[in-house]
């Protein structure tokens, strides 16, 4: 269930897409056509994924990824078209834009955009393995983290508190964002359910 799964497919007419702004090339890396990118994109492991295609703002010319890599926080990419410094120099200012996925096969793939998440209710599995009552409200997604792997930072709705002083010590808790403990996700009803193994959130 990672967000933004990589789909090969694309539209055949540029013209038609709804595009959505992706990065800026920024200055070339080394000599063989690898240029730096500022990043408009929450899923950057997706757009710039190997063969993923990004386009011009008028759609018509297209830039394949070829290989992607980060170095300190930034992404370095080499598309297929550029091949030399002369050519990643000549790139720099260039904004390319990418398609925006189509919701109804966002939802069959089980891919999710971050700020789909942010604000939907914790709440406990049916037959949890803690053993707890099936829609007990664990609290609410406040924020999603992208690395290795995607983890959901959710805001206890029981903070744990120190027993002698009554301070809050524990007040979120960060879950991995995969199918064993997510295995439903919501978004009409605003809510996913959660199958935490113990000691994943402070106070279960």
């Amino acid at each position: 269930m990672n967000p933004g799964v990589v789909r090969e497919e694309f539209s055949d007419d540029p013209q038609q897409l709804e595009l959505l702004r992706v990065c800026r090339i920024g200055r070339a890396q080394g000599l063989k056509g690898e240029v730096t990118v500022q990043s408009f994109t929450d899923e950057p492991e997706y757009r710039f994924a190997p063969g993923s295609v990004l386009y011009t703002r008028d759609g018509s010319e297209e830039y394949v990824v070829e290989r992607s890599r980060t170095f300190k926080n930034r992404w370095i990419i080499k598309f297929e078209s550029i091949n030399d410094r002369d050519a990643s120099e000549a790139a720099n200012g260039l904004e390319l834009y990418g398609e925006a996925d189509d919701p109804e096969d966002m939802l069959e793939e089980d891919a999710w955009y971050p700020k789909d998440l942010i604000g939907l209710e914790v709440r406990l599995a049916e037959d949890n393995g803690l053993g707890l009552p099936a829609g007990q409200v664990v609290g609410k997604v406040v924020d999603v983290l992208d690395g290795f792997q995607s983890l959901l930072k959710v805001r206890l709705a029981n903070p744990v508190r120190d027993a002698q002083t009554g301070e809050v010590i524990e007040k979120s808790a960060l879950v991995p964002f995969v199918d064993e403990l997510v295995p439903d996700i919501d978004l009409e009803a605003g809510y996913l359910t959660l199958d935490p193994p113990g000691g994943l959130i402070p106070g279960l």
